[in-house]
């Protein structure tokens, strides 16, 4: 059912315009129908009634699926409100920046991003030259399974913890875990160690900047202000390898690890940048608490105060019991041990084959999955994915086009600095610029992106091109990735990827978040990111997989002169490949073995890429205007009112 609201006037007071909210809000809390259209007619176009109609009908152009919540949604999102007091903090706190708050918080998210794009654009290339130390070479898909895991479970706690406490406690565990993590890495004395640190500092920061910029800007600006904060990787690109290299030829890895953290760099650098921005996200929360700005957030919304206390009465385990079940800690650990005991057991298999041991891991995860899904579905009262995210057709084929993207993206990825050192002249410098192409070439046409978006208020067409341009790239790499192809080739492959990655990354996240209200933005963010790290951690674990099961026997189809001791050392450490220069017989075998390998993990990370153009083709082509999304009224957060006392008002007169 569809009803249409006109309201007809030519005056152009504030009180008229504090008539047409009420009149506004008594439409939403009173017709109950799915959907309504508002037609305001005004004579006089410089009232602030006028702005407030233009504002409405740049909501109601787009009537691809229904612009406000079905009754059965509304319901959930209201019965769980108790778990998002953050986000009724932040509605809250929008009211209490100045200018100057504003400027020193945007500043803050512009510095921690470049610190970790710096950090992202430095420490991943000594990954490499770690495992071989420790000869497990090919255990750094392994890693990459494990930290995938680890950091999608991650986000949907560190999106809960927001939700329920604050941006600003969430970005304080946040940090504290990001130093744990650097001091771990430098203390290692094995590869557990080592990959654990990799593991905690990799949690959670990237998730939190998306999450507090989509608090605070708009459809029309999202893309484009998510994606500068990606522009430090431009610059980082090329300052980044220049670091890495200077600590690979002077010292190794574990001195740049240690460089990195006891000596004062990033552990240093990120809390520096972090503070601020902290620091700036508690005054606000404060200052709102104090001026009562959450009740009156609360009173829209029909709740009491009393409904939103976080902090539970009672003895110490009523306190864990309330927290776990907001938390939906069991849901988080059946989701965690599944992903992990299916997919780390798929990259640890021994030449393909699968014991009786991994086997049984894998059944008992599969078996976890199912779980999950029972309990989440029908016994969570908090659950981290909620019924209605399954039947919001956006948000379930955003997931899957993240899974699916970093999937065949990381099948190619995971073992790509490796093969370019050993297949091609280049020195570790230009190798690890040649790693960064792909990111810049992401970063910048991610920014684009933004900018198109912007200007055409669209993200569909944005989004099924950027993934055709990325099957194009990833489809080329077939013929260049090996020994004869030239330079240009293989760069340019990475340079389709990127630019076709970075259309689609910027339009799938924004397209996700449209499609729900302010409540569920954190966790919806987080479960978008959650499936794409588990098609991250899936790639890992195929491309590990295949590593371990073709590449021995490659390197005994090429090397057959070679004991199997030798070529298990080859196997296992790219260094003592590099130390035989090109055309020795022993390195121009290992390029074939390594030629060979790879061809079949980009063959299959091609065929997967048309996964997500298939399932791009439905979806919502969503409008994207000026509200923070565009399925409820948070277009007039601005101006909060008590859906009864409007009522009331407006009955009265």
């Amino acid at each position: 059912m569809q009803r249409c609201l006109v309201i007809t006037t030519d005056a152009s007071s504030s009180q008229t315009l504090t008539l047409v909210r009420i009149l506004y809000n008594f439409a939403r809390s009173e017709l109950q129908v799915d959907s309504y259209l508002l037609q305001i007619d005004i004579t006089d176009r410089t009232s602030p009634v006028s702005e407030f109609s233009r504002r409405t009908h740049s909501r109601l152009r787009s009537l691809d699926e229904p612009q406000f919540l079905d009754e059965r949604t509304h319901g959930e999102v209201i019965r769980e409100i108790d778990a998002h007091a953050g986000v009724v903090q932040v509605e809250a706190t929008e009211k209490v920046y100045t200018p100057t708050s504003m400027w020193i918080l945007f500043v803050s998210l512009g510095m921690a991003s470049y610190v970790y794009a710096l950090d992202s654009s430095t420490t991943s290339n000594y990954l490499s030259f770690a495992a071989s130390a420790f000869g497990e070479h090919s255990l750094i898909s392994t890693v990459g399974v494990a930290q995938s895991v680890f950091v999608a479970v991650g986000k949907p706690v560190i999106a809960k913890v927001a939700d329920v406490t604050s941006r600003a406690y969430a970005y304080s565990g946040v940090l504290v875990f990001y130093v744990i993590g650097y001091i771990v890495i430098a203390g290692s004395t094995g590869i557990g160690t080592f990959f654990a640190g990799i593991i905690f500092y990799a949690i959670g920061l990237q998730l939190l900047t998306q999450i507090v910029i989509a608090d605070l800007t708009t459809l029309k600006w999202r893309a484009l202000v998510s994606s500068l904060t990606s522009l430090p990787f431009i610059i980082n690109g090329f300052i980044g390898p220049n670091i890495a290299n200077a600590v690979l030829e002077r010292a190794n890895w574990r001195v740049g690890s240690f460089d990195l953290t006891k000596d004062g760099m990033f552990a240093v650098i990120v809390p520096a940048t972090l503070l601020p921005l902290i620091l700036t996200l508690f005054w606000a929360e404060r200052k709102a608490k104090r001026l009562g700005m959450v009740e009156e957030v609360l009173a829209a919304e029909g709740v009491t105060r009393e409904a939103l206390v976080s902090e539970p009465r009672g003895s110490f385990i009523d306190r864990v019991h309330h927290y776990a079940e907001q938390l939906d800690l069991v849901g988080l650990i059946l989701l965690g041990g599944a992903v992990g005991l299916i997919l780390l057991p798929l990259s640890l298999a021994k030449n393909g084959k699968y014991t009786p041991s991994i086997i049984s891991l894998l059944i008992v995860g599969c078996v976890l999955l199912c779980l999950f899904a029972v309990w989440d579905l029908r016994h969570a009262s908090r659950p981290v994915i909620a019924p209605r995210f399954l039947r919001n057709r956006t948000v379930v084929i955003s997931s899957l086009i993240g899974c699916f993207d970093f999937l065949s993206y990381f099948l190619t990825f995971v073992y790509l600095y490796s093969f370019v050192l050993v297949v091609k002249p280049w020195t570790q410098l230009e190798a690890t610029y040649f790693l960064q192409v792909q990111t810049i070439a992401l970063t910048v046409c991610g920014f684009c992106a933004g900018v198109i978006m912007f200007r055409v208020r669209r993200c569909k067409l944005i989004l099924i091109s950027g993934l055709c341009i990325r099957l194009l790239g990833c489809g080329l790499m077939i013929h260049s990735r090996g020994a004869k192809g030239s330079t240009v080739e293989i760069v340019m492959t990475q340079v389709l990827q990127g630019l076709g990655g970075g259309f689609a990354a910027v339009a799938n996240q924004v397209a996700g978040q449209a499609s729900v209200p302010h409540v569920d933005l954190a966790i919806v963010t987080a479960v978008l990111l959650l499936m794409t790290e588990i098609g991250g951690g899936i790639g890992n674990a195929m491309a590990g997989a295949m590593w371990r099961s073709t590449m021995p026997r490659n390197l005994e189809k090429e090397l057959p002169q070679l004991s199997e001791a030798e070529r298990k050392a080859l196997f296992g450490s790219i260094t003592d490949v590099l130390r035989y220069p090109r055309g020795d017989p022993i390195r121009e075998g290992v390029i074939a073995a390594y030629d060979e390998t790879m061809k079949s993990m980009v063959i299959i990370a091609t065929i997967l890429s048309v996964v997500p153009i298939i399932l791009s083709l439905g979806m919502p082509n969503w409008y994207l205007g000026e509200t923070q999304n565009a399925v409820d009224d948070s277009a007039f957060d601005d101006e909060l009112y008590d859906h009864d006392s409007s009522r009331d008002s407006l009955l009265s007169s």
